[in-house]
This record gives C-alpha cells, sequence and structure tokens, in this order.
C-alpha cells in the first residue's frame, strides 16, 4: 500500500493523525496532494455548517457551545477555522483554536485552523479541498467559520449546506448590509450576546425583515459563553435542508473557478513578484501595467 491509499485509509477510518497530515499536504499543494483530493469518496450526507458574521460577534465561542452541545450526544464534530492573514508576513492574524481549548482532548472533535491567504471572500481554494478531505472522513458534523468581512462573504454559501450569521445587538447600525448583503446567503440568524441591552428590540426587528424577504429564515438569540440558546440551535441546524438553495449551482461554478484559477496561477512565484516590485517600483518612470505586462511575458 502506497502513501496515498494507507493515508486515504487512514482518513475514512476518522484517524485524525492521518487526517492532519492529509490537510497539511492539501493546504500546502505537497504530493501527493492532487491525487489524494482525486482519490477522495466526499460523503455529501454530512452537513457543513458556515458560521459567519462581523468581527466581535461571537462566532468562536458560538461554534464552542454548539460543538458542547453535540459531543454531550457522542457526535463526532470537525471545525475548520478560517482566519485573516497578514499581507505583510502571510501569517495567520487570528487563532480561533485558543479559544477552542476545552476541546483540544476530546476525541470527538477535530479543530483546524487555515488562513485566508488573501482571499477577500472570506474563504480560500485551500478552504474548498481541506472541507473535502473532512467529509471523506467519519464525522457528523462539519463546521466552518470564516472571516467576517460583510458582503463579500458569499462564498461560504457555495461551500456549506447551511449558512448562519452571527449578529450582536449592536449591529442594528449595519441593517442596510445585512439586508443587501448578508440576507441573500443565510438559511438562519443568530442574535448572539442577547443579554445586552437592545438585543430584543433588534431581534425583532431583524424577524420582521427576515419576514418580508424570506419567511422561512429562522432567528435565534443566544447568549453562547452562557450556553443560553444554543439547544433550540442546534436542534434546527441538524434539521435536512427542505428547500433546495437556488444558487448553490451558481456558487458551485464560482467554486469550479476558484480552483481552476488556483491551479492556472501555481506556477507564479509570489515572493519573486515581491522583490521584483520593490526593485521596479523604485524607478522613477515605475507602472504598474507596463510592469505586470513585462513580468507576464518574461
Amino acid at each position: 500500500m502506497d502513501t496515498c491509499e494507507s493515508l486515504l485509509k487512514g482518513i475514512e477510518q476518522g484517524n485524525f493523525i492521518a487526517l492532519a497530515r492529509g490537510l497539511t499536504l492539501v493546504e500546502n499543494d505537497i504530493a501527493p496532494s492532487a491525487r489524494l483530493l482525486r482519490s477522495l469518496t466526499v460523503r455529501k450526507e454530512v452537513p457543513v455548517i458556515g458560521i459567519t458574521g462581523p468581527p466581535g460577534a461571537g462566532k468562536s465561542t458560538l461554534v464552542n457551545a454548539i460543538t458542547e452541545h453535540f459531543t454531550a450526544q457522542n457526535k463526532r464534530i470537525a471545525i475548520l477555522a478560517v482566519d485573516p492573514t497578514s499581507p505583510f508576513n502571510f501569517g495567520s492574524l487570528l487563532g480561533d483554536r485558543i479559544r477552542m481549548s476545552q476541546h483540544f482532548n476530546n476525541p470527538n472533535v477535530y479543530i483546524r485552523s487555515i488562513a485566508t491567504r488573501g482571499a477577500l471572500g472570506g474563504i480560500s481554494v485551500k478552504t474548498i479541498e481541506m472541507v473535502d478531505v473532512m467529509r471523506a472522513a467519519d464525522f457528523d458534523l462539519i463546521f466552518v467559520e470564516t472571516v467576517g468581512v460583510g458582503q463579500s462573504e458569499i462564498e461560504i454559501a457555495g461551500l456549506a449546506d447551511k449558512t448562519v450569521v452571527v449578529l450582536v445587538p449592536e449591529s442594528g447600525d449595519e441593517i442596510q448590509n445585512i439586508k443587501s448583503g448578508l440576507m441573500e446567503i443565510a438559511q438562519g440568524f443568530v442574535v448572539n450576546k442577547a443579554d445586552r441591552d437592545g438585543a430584543d428590540a433588534f431581534a425583532n426587528n431583524l424577524k420582521k425583515l427576515v419576514y418580508q424577504q424570506h419567511s422561512k429564515i429562522p432567528v435565534f438569540k443566544t447568549v453562547a459563553d452562557k450556553k443560553q440558546g444554543i439547544e433550540e440551535l442546534c436542534d434546527w441546524l441538524i434539521e435536512p435542508v427542505l428547500i433546495a438553495n437556488e444558487r448553490k449551482p451558481f456558487l458551485l461554478a464560482e467554486k469550479a473557478l476558484k480552483i481552476i484559477q488556483h491551479y492556472r496561477m501555481g506556477g507564479i512565484d509570489k515572493q519573486k513578484l515581491i522583490a521584483d516590485v520593490r526593485e521596479a517600483a523604485k524607478k522613477k518612470e515605475f507602472n504598474i501595467y507596463k510592469f505586470t505586462d513585462a513580468w507576464i511575458s518574461s
């Protein structure tokens, strides 16, 4: 049995060591990642739940509370936390796994962080591939917590079976953004930190807005750090999706396009590009468009 086959077998059996190695290979484009991806048996019946929303809404705390609820039912949970990337050193700026430290030694929970690597829509092409690897493993639920970057976050809707938008009472000032952007992708809203002033009024206004446009979208109130409202939310999360997402084919096409773009650009050395731009920009006559033309043809 070669490396790829043994790795694939370990992933399918739910071996966390094999899964970690497979995800690392895929994230960094190390052989035999391409072969591994094409050999996966992706279990489509495993629900992928997208958790998104603005920074500070308590997404990580909410995922932590949801995970605790499901693991009490002996379910196996995978969490992929998508962290923003520094544009200067390309490292991850946040460490969502730190907030979930109580689950580190739980044999039914697997937690992984991934940097966006400059992706503007909250996920990178590697997020898509890593979720497929996780879907080949022995999990009951997979959560993808994405960077809260507002309206450009719609890519998560093409990846997840259910997308949950997490807000806080202070989000009332952003109601227009909710209407024009996040409303388009949410299958459910969560008003977290619902013990704060104004939470009831905000939740009621959100329910009215939701009902005007999509009467089937529920609005939940939670206080994640106190485990309040979590059970009702979790009951809904595991309900089957009854209404087909009409945007799914378009979003899947975007997913395919992202993968194609990634591999078409695979030969570009970004570090060399930065070095060349640094030198070229020192010249008085520097023009980014001429530079790009010359760099592509070189």
